[in-house]
């Protein structure tokens, strides 16, 4: 897992320079266009960048647990995480072009990284209560 988050997350970053390309060079750097569909893109290119930075560090620092339960919260809190980035980077292809400023992924795709970042978080709180007590 440590390894996949780290690529992942570098193919992620990739994406978003990629994403700073595409409104530089097809939409000349967004200039003309409406504040709302702007905004739209200049978020949803942050957030891309967030999610590319919490793969980076995650795969730098990343440590299975002993647990079993451990494992399989750790688990399931990286591949939540793997899911909210692929749904952001959805985000910024789809619902800029849209009219009614309605953000599904975007909203799906923070609420799915949030509990993912929970349930790492999870994994290592009773590792950590063991070490503190012994």
């Amino acid at each position: 897992m440590k390894r996949i988050h780290f690529i992942f997350g570098l193919l992620v970053f990739i994406v978003f320079l990629l994403t700073g390309q595409y409104m530089d060079k097809v939409h000349n750097h967004l200039d003309g266009i409406e504040d709302g569909v702007r905004l739209l893109y200049r978020t949803r290119h942050i957030f891309i960048l967030m999610a590319s930075l919490i793969h980076i560090v995650l795969g730098l620092y990343y440590e299975i647990l002993i647990g079993r339960w451990q494992r399989r919260v750790q688990t399931t809190g990286s591949l939540l995480l793997v899911a909210g980035t692929i749904l952001l980077i959805i985000a910024f292809i789809d619902e800029p072009g849209k009219r009614d400023m309605e953000a599904p992924y975007t909203y799906w795709g923070m609420h799915v990284i949030l509990l993912g970042t929970i349930f790492h978080v999870m994994s290592v709180l009773k590792e950590k209560r063991n070490k503190s007590a012994s």
